[in-house]
C-alpha cells in the first residue's frame, strides 16, 4: 500500500457496500435532487437520508428498496404504512402492507413498529426505518433490541428529519443501526467530555461532519446540495396564538403564580378544556374547509368531537385499520375535520389536502409542534397555512418555550447544513478530497525547518545525512491537535497508528548514518472505559519498541524518567492516583506513569566515534536506568502556540532531557534530526549545544513559533560566543 493510499483509508467515510445505478435507472416522477440522493443511498449500501418533511423520503426509500432488488421490509409509523403503499402506486410499484412475519412478499413489504415482534430479519436482505427519529423516543432496551435485530441485515436505510447537531443520542442510534460505528466509539472518538457535558472537540469537526456525511445526508430544501429550490419554496405560514382568559387556576394555587412543572401544566390543561372549546368552536364558526385539530387530552378530542358534527376522532384505543380508514377518509377530502393526536397521525403523514389547524392545547415538546405543522406545510401545499394555537392566557409560557426552542432548532439546523454541505456535495458527486496541505521549508546555516508531512517531506533529507535524532511522536489522541489524517496521532486504533508510524521508522532508517542513534520518547497510555471498554493501561512502549524493530532498528536500551505522582494526580484527575481512591478501594491504585527514552540504533558500524564531553560523575548520572532531576518545567514557553481548538496544551519534551540525548549520542557540529518538531525544543537545544537542526512539522502554528524559538537559538549563542570572546 502507497502512502496516499493508506491516508484515505484513515479517513472516516464509510465503504460502499451497496449496488452501483445510474439516474436513468430511477423513476422519473423523482427531482433531480432524489434521484442523486437515491443513487448515492444505493451505492452507500447502509446509508441515512436525514431529509427535511416534504422533500419526498417516501419515493426515495421505495425506489432504494427496489432498486436494491431484494426482499425488503419497510417499518414505519402505523399512520404511515397504509400511505406508503398508497403513494407507491404513483411511481409503478406494489408495497404489501403486512402485519405478519408469515405472511411476505417477495419484493417490498411494510410493517409497523409495534408489530416488529412478528418478523424474523433473516428474512429480508433490505430494511428501511421510516421516520427513524423514533430510535431516541423508544426505551433503551426497545431501541437495543431493534438494533441488534437488523446488525446482519446486508442493506440498510434510514429516512427522518434532520437532526440538530447537538443531538448525539439520534446521531449515535443511527450509526448504531446501520452499524457504522457504536455510540462508545463515536464519544471517544470524537467528544471530550467536560463541565458542560459531551461536547465536540474543537480539532474533530471537520472530520466528524465529513464522517456524518459518509454516511448521512442532512437536506433542508435542494439548494443545500446545490439544485434548484423551484417548487419547494412553500406559501406564507400564518402562526395566530389565541390566548383564552379563565378564572381556573392549578390546584393548590388562589393566586396564578405561574406554572411550576409537568404537574401545574397538566392541571391546568384538565380544568382549562371548556374554555378552549368555545375558543376553538367560534375560529371554526362560518368555516366549509378542511381542517386538523390537534389535541393532547382524551376529554378534549370527546368533546370537540361532540361541538362539530362533520368531524371524526382518530384515537389510540381504535383498532389500526379503523385509524388507517379514518385518515385515508381525511386525505381524500371525504372527512372535513380530523381529530387527533400528534403520536397518531403527527409524523410522516401527508395532509396537503388542508390548509387548516388548530392546537386545541399545547405541550412543551417543539418536535410534536412543528411535525404537526408540517403535515400541511410541505411540498404540494398551494394555500397559505393557516394555524391557530388556543391555549389558556395560564399557559402563555409554555407557547414562549415551544418558540424559543423553535429558534434554537432553526440555528441548529442551519450550522449542520452549514458544516456538512460541503462534504455532502461531495459524495453526491462521487468527488475525492483532501485537507488543505501547506508546504514551506526555511534553511539557514544553522537549521533547516519544514512545515508538512513528516512522511512525504522526509524524502526530501539524504541518504545517512542524520547522526541523532531525538523526538516525541504524538501519542493516540485523536484530534486534540488537528484534524487531518496526515497526523498519526489522529489514529482509530493502535493497528492504524503504528500502520502509519512505520512509514516514518523506515524512512528514519535510511536517512540515520550507520552505526548511529534515535531516541524516541514515549509514555504508556491509559486505557478508558468509553474507548476502550475497560479502565488499565496499554504498553505503549512495547509496542513502539516491536515496530522500531519491524523496521529494521535494533532495540539498544531506554531510559525512565521520574515523574511526580502528585502533580499528575492534579493535572490528570486519575482514579488510580488519588487519596480518596487510598481510603475506598486500594486495587484500583496504579503507579504514577513515567516517560520513557527509548534507544534504537542502526545496524552497521558507525563510521565517526562520538565523543560526549562528559565527566565521568556525568557519565554514572546519564547510565542510571532512572533519569531523576528532570524538571517537568523545563520546556520551551507552549502559550504562544495553543489554537482555541486544541483540546490540550502542547507537551513538548522537557529541555533537560534532550540536552543529556544530545550530549550522549553525538558530536558538536553533527545534525540532529526531529521529525515532529512541535515548537522547537530538539532544535533549540541542538543550536545550543553546537550542533545543527533539521525539523519537520505538520501544524502551521507550531512550524511559526518553531521557527522564533531556532532564530532566538541562534541569536542567544551568538551572542554568548561574542561575549566569551570580547573576555
Amino acid at each position: 500500500m502507497t502512502y496516499q493510499e493508506f491516508l484515505k483509508s484513515k479517513r472516516l467515510c464509510l465503504p460502499n457496500v451497496g449496488r452501483q445505478i445510474t439516474n436513468n435507472d430511477i423513476h422519473p416522477m423523482l427531482f433531480p435532487f432524489q434521484r442523486d440522493l437515491t443513487r448515492w443511498a444505493c451505492h452507500k449500501g447502509r446509508a441515512a437520508i436525514f431529509a427535511d418533511t416534504g422533500l419526498g423520503k417516501t419515493f426515495m426509500q421505495l425506489e432504494w428498496a427496489r432498486l436494491m432488488g431484494e426482499r425488503t421490509l419497510i417499518v414505519a409509523p402505523l399512520s404511515v404504512a397504509r400511505q406508503t403503499a398508497r403513494e407507491a402506486k404513483k411511481i409503478e410499484l406494489d408495497v404489501f402492507y403486512t402485519r405478519s412475519g408469515k405472511n411476505l412478499f417477495q419484493g417490498i413489504n411494510i410493517t409497523n413498529y409495534e408489530m416488529l415482534d412478528q418478523f424474523d430479519p433473516s428474512s429480508f436482505d433490505a430494511v428501511v426505518l421510516d421516520e427513524s427519529s423514533i430510535l431516541k423516543s423508544l426505551d433503551g432496551k426497545t431501541r437495543r433490541k431493534l438494533t441488534d435485530m437488523f446488525q446482519q441485515t446486508p442493506y440498510r436505510l434510514c429516512c427522518t428529519a434532520t437532526p440538530a447537531p447537538n443531538d448525539i443520542a439520534e446521531i449515535a442510534n443511527h450509526a448504531e443501526l446501520l452499524g457504522i460505528m457504536s455510540r462508545a466509539e463515536m464519544l471517544a472518538m470524537f467528544f471530550v467530555h467536560d463541565d458542560e457535558g459531551w461536547r465536540l472537540k474543537g480539532h474533530a469537526e471537520e472530520p466528524f461532519y465529513r464522517w456524518l456525511a459518509s454516511w448521512g445526508m442532512s437536506v433542508r430544501m435542494p439548494s443545500d446540495l446545490g439544485y434548484n429550490d423551484d417548487g419547494y419554496v412553500l406559501p406564507p405560514l400564518n402562526i395566530n396564538p389565541v390566548y383564552v382568559k379563565t378564572g381556573a387556576r392549578p390546584e393548590g394555587q388562589l393566586f396564578f403564580t405561574g406554572l411550576k412543572g409537568i404537574q401545574d401544566r397538566a392541571s391546568v390543561r384538565k380544568v382549562t378544556v371548556q374554555d378552549r372549546i368555545r375558543a376553538a368552536t367560534e375560529i371554526l364558526e362560518g368555516s366549509d374547509e378542511q381542517w386538523i385539530i390537534w389535541t393532547g387530552l382524551n376529554d378534549e378530542a370527546v368533546q370537540m368531537h361532540k361541538e362539530i358534527e362533520s368531524s371524526i376522532n382518530v384515537q389510540g384505543s381504535d383498532k389500526a385499520e379503523d385509524k388507517a380508514t379514518a385518515l385515508e377518509s381525511f386525505q381524500d377530502g371525504e372527512t372535513r375535520i380530523l381529530i387527533t393526536k400528534a403520536k397518531i397521525a403527527g409524523f410522516g403523514m401527508n395532509f396537503q389536502n388542508c390548509h387548516n389547524m388548530m392546537f386545541l392545547g399545547l405541550n412543551d415538546s417543539y418536535e410534536a409542534y412543528y411535525q404537526c405543522i408540517r403535515r400541511c406545510y410541505r411540498f404540494g401545499q398551494k394555500e397559505p397555512v393557516n394555524v391557530y394555537v388556543v391555549i389558556s392566557e395560564l399557559e402563555q409560557d409554555i407557547y414562549k418555550n415551544v418558540l424559543e426552542k423553535e429558534a434554537e432548532a432553526r440555528r441548529m439546523s442551519q450550522r449542520l447544513i452549514d458544516h456538512v454541505q460541503q462534504y455532502e456535495r461531495i459524495e453526491i458527486g462521487s468527488i475525492d478530497m483532501g485537507f488543505e496541505y501547506e508546504m514551506e521549508t526555511v534553511k539557514e546555516d544553522d537549521f533547516t525547518l519544514m512545515l508538512g508531512d513528516t512522511v512525504e517531506r522526509i524524502k526530501e533529507i539524504k541518504d545517512e545525512s542524520v547522526d541523532l535524532s531525538v523526538f516525541s511522536p504524538p501519542f493516540m489522541s485523536l484530534y486534540t491537535y488537528s484534524p487531518t489524517e496526515r497526523d498519526i496521532g489522529n489514529s482509530a486504533n493502535e493497528d492504524e497508528f503504528f500502520g502509519h508510524f512505520l512509514f516514518l521508522i523506515n524512512e528514519l532508517r535510511r536517512v540515520t548514518k550507520l552505526g548511529r542513534v534515535a531516541c524516541c520518547h514515549v509514555a504508556q497510555i491509559p486505557a478508558m472505559l468509553v474507548r476502550d471498554g475497560y479502565i488499565g493501561m496499554k504498553d505503549f512502549r512495547g509496542k513502539t519498541i516491536t515496530a522500531f524493530e519491524q523496521g529494521g532498528w535494533i532495540y539498544q536500551g531506554e531510559v525512565c524518567i521520574d515523574k511526580d505522582p502528585q502533580a499528575q494526580a492534579i493535572r490528570t484527575h486519575s482514579k488510580g492516583l488519588l487519596f480518596a481512591q487510598l481510603k475506598r478501594d486500594a486495587s484500583w491504585l496504579r503507579p504514577a506513569l513515567a516517560d520513557y527514552i527509548l534507544v534504537f540504533r542502526k545496524p552497521g558500524d558507525n563510521q565517526e566515534a562520538i565523543l560526549p564531553d562528559l565527566t565521568n560523575n556525568e557519565w554514572i548520572e546519564f547510565a542510571r536506568p532512572i533519569w531523576y532531576g528532570i524538571r517537568e518545567s523545563d520546556t520551551l514557553n507552549i502559550c504562544e502556540a495553543r489554537s482555541e481548538k486544541d483540546e490540550r496544551h502542547i507537551c513538548p519534551l522537557q529541555l533537560g532531557t534532550i540536552e543529556r540525548c544530545i550530549r550522549l549520542w553525538s558530536n558538536k557540529g553533527e545534525t540532529i534530526f526531529d521529525p515532529f518538531a512541535g515548537i522547537g525544543s530538539t532544535g533549540h537545544e541542538a543550536i545550543r549545544l553546537g550542533r545543527k537542526s533539521i525539523g519537520i512539522e505538520l501544524k502551521r502554528a507550531y512550524f511559526e513559533v518553531n521557527l522564533r524559538n531556532l532564530k532566538k537559538a541562534v541569536a542567544e549563542r551568538d551572542a554568548g560566543t561574542l561575549f566569551e570572546a570580547a573576555l
